[in-house]
């Protein structure tokens, strides 16, 4: 029985092993204008026009963990090919200094990750972002970004047949190239490998 308890207790410790090795300890940060300059950005926490009314970042610099950052080239590629339309960018890796202050002025789980547990922006793996035609013009989507309200959950139907479309085209899309909607806000997606990574608190500049 000894030996049995051991054995089960040794075989854990061994699966926790292989369970964190995968984890890349010192990701690198990719400004994904630098990969594609076909993709716009609206970046609008380097800005006071957010949900916080402050300026939460110093640039309008947009970074990612390189893998995340070509699964998203490839998004705005196919969106090129198959519907003529591109991505627009509000938000992408967040320091967790910044999740923090996000958290003291709105902590609600449904819209705002609590920073104890991190959040997917805090690896360079969740992106904000929607559609725009060829000419940057922003389609209708139901609600403007960062409308915390039950108009913006994806399964929230009481809306424009074109608007669900939309969102429709956005969520397929996204989940062709391997990112999770969030259920309750139409724009933010996490990609699929998001635990290889680790919560960072480096600076955007």
């Amino acid at each position: 029985m000894t030996k049995l308890i051991f054995t089960t207790r040794l075989l854990f410790i061994l699966l926790s092993i292989l369970s964190t090795s995968n984890i890349i300890s010192q990701p690198r940060l990719v400004c994904i204008t630098n990969l594609d300059s076909t993709i716009t950005t609206d970046v609008k926490y380097s800005t006071t026009n957010n949900f916080t009314g402050q300026v939460l970042y110093s640039s309008n610099k947009v970074y990612f963990v390189p893998e995340v950052a070509e699964a998203i080239i490839k998004v705005n590629n196919y969106l090129k090919t198959k519907y003529k339309l591109q991505i627009k960018i509000f938000d992408g890796y967040r320091p967790l200094s910044v999740q923090k202050k996000m958290w003291e002025i709105y902590p609600d789980e449904r819209y705002v990750a609590n920073p104890v547990k991190g959040s997917r922006h805090n690896r360079g793996c969740a992106v904000d972002l929607t559609l725009v035609d060829m000419n940057g013009k922003e389609l209708d989507m139901g609600t403007a970004y960062d409308d915390f309200s039950e108009k913006s959950h994806i399964n929230y139907k009481n809306l424009p047949p074109h608007v669900l479309k939309n969102r429709r085209i956005l969520i397929e899309t996204m989940k062709m190239f391997g990112f999770i909607p969030n259920k309750t806000e139409w724009w933010h997606f996490d990609y699929r490998d998001w635990k290889k990574y680790p919560i960072l608190d480096v600076p955007i500049d």
